[in-house]
């Protein structure tokens, strides 16, 4: 009787010892941004970000310790491919975070939702994904591509301007990006270009603006692009005689570089630092405590999407079932750093979008601060074409 007491205690306990282990193994998460080239500091803010949230949270989330991997995707899409899937083949993969770019993001979007892994956008959100492609297990913490364009797309007309120039990069975000923008801009468009990937000299562009005298120029030029365009729009003397709109080409991650020749331009966004809440002044204090940089949207965006986790897995007490684990995703139970979030049926957030300008700050860092609000709870079109509920 003892030695059977005993041997059914030993049992037990290791039961208990291989459960508990079990209930410890840590959520396996990919955060796939591109680190190298032009564009790194969007991805260095995705990658840091992230890490930020984590490490507030005592390299946990949801109570469960997290074993983070981070994937350089190089701004190559056969790279991103070839690293994802030899990550999610590698073993049991909970969530891949990323990437930036809209190219990169429909690329590595087959293997990562084949493995079961969720994926998580804290940038690209492309319209391809928000209508009849839309994915249950495919979330994103920014935005749909349309919709920061249309912002300045709708302060074009508002303002009165007849005649655009506008130009972005020759990939998928780039003609979401003009096709948002005309959404509301109903005047005549002078010139629509696309613009190669690796472009660094616009003399051309700039000389084709001066001759044709439009009311108004948008520009989409991300990363490196906007870096180099801004800089040469202020030296072609087209600073103050052109009003200048743009999306992601004048923001955190460029006004390091731009600096003085960026100040007084315009953006679109749905938060900025100066954001008057208590999250994102603590979540601002930190960020620039650890790197020593103001963070911009791609920061934000990606610590909103460690938030997001963190909230589904408490809500569930792990990753194991998917299901459940979904329906905590979709009720996104936690305080983003924009304030009011939720997700539409197709995964893409409803929120409000701002009329973001650029200014230098008393310490003579700079940063984008909020000009008006544009829309209120502000719905991508694609999401009707979504058959999920």
């Amino acid at each position: 009787m003892t030695l059977k007491f005993a041997f059914s205690l030993s049992v037990g306990l290791l039961a208990l010892s291989a459960a508990g282990a079990q209930a410890q193994e840590p959520i396996k998460i990919g955060v796939v941004s591109v680190l190298t080239g032009p564009a790194a500091a969007l991805g260095q803010q995705v990658r840091d970000g992230f890490q930020l949230a984590v490490d507030q949270k005592g390299g946990k989330l949801g109570g469960v310790p997290v074993q983070i991997t981070v994937i350089d995707d190089e701004l190559k899409p056969d790279v991103a491919v070839g690293k994802v899937k030899a990550f999610v083949d590698s073993g049991k993969v909970d969530f891949v975070v990323g990437p930036v770019f809209s190219n990169i993001l429909g690329a590595i979007a087959k293997p990562v939702l084949d493995s079961g892994a969720f994926l998580i956008s804290p940038n690209a959100g492309p319209s391809t994904m928000a209508g009849k492609a839309c994915n249950q297990n495919f979330f994103v913490t920014s935005y749909q591509n349309d919709q920061v364009h249309e912002v300045l797309g709708k302060y074009a007309q508002d303002q009165g301007y007849k005649r655009a120039y506008i130009i972005a990069p020759n990939y998928q975000a780039g003609k979401d990006s003009l096709a948002g923008f005309k959404n509301y801009f109903k005047g005549e468009i002078v010139d629509e270009v696309y613009a190669p990937l690796t472009s660094m000299d616009f003399a051309s562009d700039l000389a084709k603006i001066a001759s044709t005298k439009p009311d108004v120029v948008f520009a989409f030029l991300p990363g490196g692009l906007g870096v180099n365009f801004v800089k040469q729009w202020s030296q072609a003397g087209l600073q103050g005689k052109i009003p200048f709109l743009s999306a992601f080409t004048v923001d955190e991650s460029t006004l390091p570089a731009q600096q003085d020749a960026a100040v007084g331009l315009f953006g679109g966004m749905t938060w900025a630092p100066n954001m008057d809440n208590p999250q994102t002044k603590a979540f601002v204090s930190a960020y620039e405590a650890a790197y020593k940089i103001v963070p911009g949207s791609y920061a934000q965006q990606a610590y909103d999407a460690a938030l997001l986790i963190d909230s589904a897995v408490k809500a569930t007490g792990g990753t194991a079932d998917k299901d459940k684990l979904r329906a905590a995703i979709k009720k996104a139970d936690f305080t983003s750093l924009r304030g009011k979030f939720k997700f539409n049926t197709n995964g893409y957030p409803i929120q409000d979008f701002y009329l973001v300008k650029v200014a230098k700050r008393p310490d003579g860092k700079f940063q984008t601060e909020i000009a008006q609000k544009v829309f209120t709870d502000y719905a991508d079109p694609h999401a009707k074409d979504c058959a999920l509920k």
